[in-house]
């Protein structure tokens, strides 16, 4: 079962996979096309390919499963000329943005490549998620309404 903790390279590869999948489609063509010519090539291995995924949920947390409804996905596999697969599963309608994740996962797990797909793609693509939330975030709190109550003094 050691299997089962995740190790440094593990969480460091789900949290760029996550990136990937968080970033907006035009900021991942950007960024990716600008090492894209650099990078060794990658051959599909699947896809892309757009279907959709049944989203369950519980009643009240833990309760019994049911289906909440369906979500379209686009997902994609590639390989490397030197073994390394990568793979995307992207929320919408976005093959080429499944393509070319599932291409930067497998540049990831290449040595030489991590530290530059951290720096140039998966920092901006976390920083980019967190303007985001802190812009809805402010929004919300605009609306806030501070409901109170009052006790009546029936002594």
């Amino acid at each position: 079962m050691a299997d089962a903790i995740p190790d440094d390279r593990t969480a460091g590869r789900r949290r760029a996979i996550g990136a990937f999948a968080i970033a907006s489609p035009e900021l991942l063509a950007e960024r990716y096309a600008a090492i894209a010519a650099q990078a060794p090539a990658a051959m599909p291995v699947r896809g892309p390919e757009i279907g959709l995924v049944m989203l369950r949920g519980r009643a009240g947390g833990g309760g019994a499963a049911f289906n909440l409804g369906e979500a379209s996905v686009s997902r994609a596999s590639v390989r490397l000329d030197s073994g390394e697969v990568g793979h995307a599963m992207i929320l919408g309608r976005h093959a080429e943005k499944a393509r070319m994740a599932a291409h930067l996962d497998a540049l990831w797990q290449v040595p030489s490549w991590q530290d530059r797909i951290e720096a140039e793609i998966v920092a901006p693509a976390l920083a980019e998620d967190e303007a985001l939330a802190a812009d809805r975030a402010e929004e919300v709190e605009a609306t806030r309404v501070d409901f109170f109550t009052l006790v009546r003094g029936e002594d």
